[in-house]
Order: structure tokens, then C-alpha cells, then sequence
């Protein structure tokens, strides 16, 4: 078991809903500590460049304008076994499919509008953290 680092973003639906507070105690809550944070709104370039991995599927261009809706709140989670630890409470991509108690099983809205990213692996939270955040923004806590 190693403290990893990871990245999660709290996409424009889960703001506008105001489900900001909840979903950070969540990760609290589960022994990930928040150890960078901000909010954003992202340019149709940077959304375009972030989610670059979709280029080729056809809900690429509702993503990037879905992510562009609205500020979105990115953060860096560190904690024990950090990625895996987030996916779970995460839960499923589609909402219908989502354990009741996962973020997305309890504020999603659709398969679209699902509340939350996070990484999916640990060599993915890196380059997706350094995307969002220089070094010299991320706290040291363990």
C-alpha cells in the first residue's frame, strides 16, 4: 500500500448544484487528503487538450463543451492507494449503474453530466496533475 497522489475534478454540473462541500468531505471522509485545489473555468482549448485521449469518439465535442459550461473545481488527493481509493467513490461512469452512497450513484445527473473525473491510473493522475498544477502549488503532507 503507497501513498499515491491523484487527480479529481468537480465538473460544471456537480458546482452549479452546489455538491462542492459534500463530495470534498467524501474524500476527507476516506483518508484522501486535499493537498492542492482550485477553481476554474476551462477554455475550449484547454478541455479540448485535456480530454485530447477521446479526439476520436463521438461525444468528444459534447464533452469539451460540457466541460467548458460551467467552473469546475480540480484537486489533487493524496492518501493511500489514492487512485483506486477515488474510482471506488467515484462509482460508475453511468450514473443508472452507480452505487447509491458513490458520488456519482448520489449527484449525477446523466452519463454526461456526472458530477466527477478522476484519474484512472497512477501514470495518468500524474500528467493529468501537472496539467492543472506546478509542483510549487501541491502541499507536502506526508
Amino acid at each position: 500500500m503507497d501513498v499515491e497522489k491523484t487527480l479529481s475534478i468537480i465538473k460544471p454540473d456537480a458546482v452549479k448544484n452546489g455538491y462542492i462541500g459534500e463530495i470534498l468531505s467524501r474524500f476527507e471522509k476516506n483518508n484522501l487528503n486535499i493537498v492542492a485545489i482550485k477553481m476554474i473555468s476551462l477554455t475550449a482549448q484547454q478541455a479540448q487538450n485535456f480530454y485530447s485521449v477521446h479526439k476520436n469518439q463521438p461525444f468528444f465535442v459534447d464533452l469539451v463543451t460540457f466541460m467548458c459550461s460551467g467552473p469546475v473545481v480540480v484537486q489533487v488527493l493524496e492518501g493511500i492507494d489514492a487512485v483506486a481509493v477515488n474510482r471506488k467513490l467515484m462509482g460508475a461512469t453511468d450514473p443508472k449503474k452507480a452505487d447509491s452512497g458513490t458520488i456519482r450513484g448520489d449527484f449525477a445527473e446523466s452519463i454526461d453530466a456526472n458530477a466527477v473525473h478522476g484519474s484512472d491510473s497512477l501514470e495518468n493522475a500524474s500528467e493529468e496533475i501537472s496539467f492543472f498544477f506546478a509542483d510549487s502549488e501541491i502541499s507536502i503532507l506526508s
